[in-house]
């Protein structure tokens, strides 16, 4: 189409414009005597685009106001074209006398806040070369409707160029451009800004500075986030804005400096909920929880509106620190307080289920997220799939999983890991051939849970395969899981040696490594090893567990190393803390019975505190036919038949 800005003649004949009159306007219409002094007020009188030109001052006059109220009124309905051709003719008019300039500053503004309306970028970028060529680039009026224009549609450059340009006090442009620069992450630019204002001479307002203060906060520039500080006390009337401080608790929180966001916030006379969230917040990221839940407490007792983001972040610092059962009951307190469970809240409380395996609960989450859409995210999805796989519930497990359609690699770790761990390796490894099959590459996590099913499955050429996937990805190198997960899997398929090597080659060793070397080489009847091995853990100063105990006994029975055995087996309490279970003394009873002390077996089961189960009672009877010993083995064969008995009934 042809631009609507093009240069029209400065006057036009009244018989040109009478056939755009429409025939109920004509007959009402009567022109205003010329000895009339009150201006009747200005109404729009183009419905239909018309155009009246009197020969008048007085009438012309009210015409281009007729005029400029049209063209707001088509601005304001989207109707832009309209309102350009309207725009023509305010031009015209202006041409012609210089009294009607400022209705072509009012139109401008419009038509440029209806092209970001209307998202015409092109449209907007003529009218920017109107605003030059009237001269009005440095307008009071039109440089912040520029620079909204142009950082709304990302041309951020551009919008600096024109505020940089302007010699404007007000900061309005300036907080626009300031603002668009957080927004895109480009800092240090926001900041720069901040300061060619100051250099301008332009004294900024209570919109500046959260924005700079921002700016501060996610570089952590403490050093100029408190020279901002200090601008903010040099005005008064700034001191005590609740917007500029909620901002500083902020910035000092997130820049690490808690004494002093903690000291201003309670210096904030009347806080709201901003103000409780943002020191909540800053407490919550720096993971000291019992802050955060005492601040949260305290905002309660104040009557102040809890909305969605502070139950979140308390219900989340609940399942982070292990409380969840806590974190469960926010999320049933915020049903019952009708409170509106985003998301968010829903993953939470998802989460807090799946881990005390509380499927009734998550059950009623699982509603509560269809009913409110919830249920399209994906990372619900993912949570609701490990909840079923934790609880045992594979049937929906599997069912959800098929109902997500963008899965990622979160969703496939879920439904693997839960037929993993489970005990089902053909439904897992089904699961896994079909991740490879699509584009998404498996991490660590999903190699980690698959690595243990071939030991479980004895099936090594799965394991070699997918030891020859990790050897090959420069990512995975020297991952501590999936070392440990490869240790584990040749050491259960009794490949030693090729563990060892593993073991040797890592430059980084926890508890899973050396427990799963000590069982390995345990397996193998390679007691003296795996004893070596457990005292080069406790030098390293890592302390045992209970399961690294059975490991140890377990070894030192199989190569009947009796008095390191009974040793380690002491040390579990008086040195490590550890309060022997039903699996270390089923241990102890092995270890003497391979080593044919069977009284000091039958000792331990009479006096260990447990009920013995079928397997001690099978295991003793089994070192006494070993060994001859008809005595104890007659009595353990009658407490057998007595644990079959109580078992049966």
């Amino acid at each position: 189409m042809p631009s609507p800005f093009r240069k029209l003649p400065r006057s036009l004949s009244f018989h040109q414009i009478e056939r755009c009159i429409p025939m109920k306007w004509k007959e009402s219409i009567k022109p205003p005597p010329l000895d009339v002094r009150e201006k009747p007020e200005p109404q729009s009188c183009f419905a239909n685009e018309t155009i009246v030109l009197l020969p008048d001052e007085k009438t012309d006059k009210y015409l281009v106001d007729c005029l400029a109220i049209t063209l707001k009124d088509s601005t304001r309905n989207g109707r832009l074209f309209k309102a350009l051709r309207i725009f023509s003719l305010i031009q015209s008019h202006a041409l012609a006398s210089s009294a009607y300039a400022v209705f072509v500053v009012d139109s401008l503004s419009s038509l440029l806040l209806s092209c970001v309306n209307l998202e015409l970028v092109p449209q907007g970028k003529q009218l920017h070369a109107q605003v030059i060529t009237w001269g009005l680039h440095k307008s009071q009026a039109l440089v912040p409707k520029l620079v909204s224009f142009y950082t709304t549609f990302g041309f951020i450059d551009e919008a600096q160029y024109i505020a940089a340009d302007s010699n404007i006090l007000h900061p309005l442009h300036w907080n626009v451009l300031i603002s668009s620069y957080v927004s895109e992450g480009r800092y240090d630019e926001a900041i720069f800004a901040y300061k060619e204002m100051g250099h301008k001479r332009v004294v900024p307002d209570r919109s500046t500075y959260p924005s700079v203060l921002k700016a501060c906060a996610e570089q952590s520039n403490l050093e100029f986030g408190r020279e901002v500080h200090k601008s903010i006390n040099a005005t008064s009337s700034l001191k005590h804005d609740l917007f500029v401080q909620n901002a500083l608790v902020s910035m000092y929180g997130k820049c690490g400096d808690l004494e002093t966001a903690r000291s201003i916030f309670e210096e904030i006379p009347d806080k709201d909920e901003v103000s409780w969230n943002s020191i909540i917040s800053v407490y919550a990221s720096r993971g000291m929880w019992d802050q955060a839940f005492e601040l949260f407490e305290s905002m309660s007792g104040a009557d102040m509106t809890l909305n969605i983001i502070t139950w979140n972040i308390i219900a989340g610092g609940c399942l982070r620190t292990g409380n969840f059962v806590g974190a469960l009951k926010l999320i049933r307190q915020m049903r019952t307080g009708g409170v509106r469970l985003d998301h968010v809240a829903v993953i939470i409380g998802l989460g807090a289920c799946s881990r005390i395996r509380e499927l009734k609960s998550g059950k009623v989450i699982h509603s509560f997220a269809i009913r409110s859409a919830s249920i399209e995210y994906d990372n619900v999805k993912n949570a609701l799939i490990t909840l079923y796989s934790r609880c045992g519930d594979l049937t929906h497990a599997y069912v959800v999983f098929r109902l997500v359609e963008g899965k990622n690699v979160i969703t496939w770790n879920s439904i693997i890991s839960g037929f993993a761990k489970k005990d089902m390796p053909e439904e897992a490894f089904s699961l896994f051939r079909e991740l490879l099959i699509t584009k998404i590459e498996p991490n660590y996590v999903t190699l980690a849970c698959v690595l243990p099913l071939c030991a479980r499955v004895a099936n090594p050429k799965h394991g070699r395969e997918i030891h020859g996937y990790i050897a090959t990805r420069a990512e995975f190198r020297g991952n501590l899981l999936l070392c440990n997960a490869l240790i584990e899997m040749y050491s259960r398929t009794g490949r030693v040696l090729i563990a060892r090597r593993i073991f040797d080659s890592m430059e980084t060793r926890d508890l899973v490594t050396y427990t799963s070397m000590i069982s390995g080489y345990g397996s193998q009847g390679k007691g003296g090893i795996a004893v070596d091995l457990f005292e080069e853990m406790i030098k390293c100063n890592i302390k045992p567990d209970d399961v690294a105990m059975v490991a140890i006994l377990s070894a030192c029975g199989r190569s009947r190393l009796v008095s390191q055995g009974r040793l380690f087996f002491e040390k579990m309490v008086s040195v490590y803390c550890i309060t022997p279970g039903l699996e270390h003394f089923a241990c102890m009873v092995d270890l003497y019975g391979r080593a044919g002390l069977l009284k000091k077996a039958k000792e331990v089961i009479s006096t260990m505190g447990y009920c013995p189960t079928e397997q001690m009672w099978a295991m003793l009877i089994g070192a006494c036919r070993v060994h001859g010993n008809t005595e104890i083995g007659e009595w353990a064969a009658e407490k057998l038949l007595e644990v079959s008995k109580q078992k049966n009934r």
